[in-house]
């Protein structure tokens, strides 16, 4: 079967790779694409500590694994991606995550800003 992030590449050799390293990505879209497969499996710690310390907030911890485990994951599309490579500090990933809520398929569509610190990727939030 093939990961929830929507590769080729089996779970346990894509995103849990990164699930159990702690988001040690060398891209941004590797990151954005565990962070879905994390929404997928409701993995609540890793979407925290993958989140950017500046935009971070513990407090949605509970709340975010509660809104992940309510819906059914459909697929990720990613649309575009720009710099975000392993020798960039910063990248976008521009996406469509769709899911099943109330009967219905929705989809989140998101330009989403990723920077590089002390060699690690974090997710910082919708790009501007």
């Amino acid at each position: 079967m093939k990961c929830y992030c929507g590769n080729k590449k089996t779970y346990t050799k894509c995103c849990e790779v990164f699930h159990l390293n702690k988001g040690n990505t060398e891209t941004a879209q590797q990151l954005m694409r565990s962070r879905y497969s994390a929404f997928v499996l409701a993995y609540g710690d890793y979407l925290m500590q993958t989140h950017h310390r500046s935009t971070r907030t513990i407090k949605d911890k509970k709340a975010t694994v509660k809104w992940a485990k309510s819906v059914e994951w459909i697929k990720l599309e990613v649309l575009e991606t720009i710099k975000g490579l392993e020798n960039d500090e910063e990248g976008t990933v521009t996406f469509n995550a769709y899911f099943y809520e109330n009967g219905s398929i929705e989809a989140i569509h998101e330009k989403s800003a990723f920077v590089k610190e002390n060699n690690q990727w974090f997710y910082l939030g919708l790009s501007k």
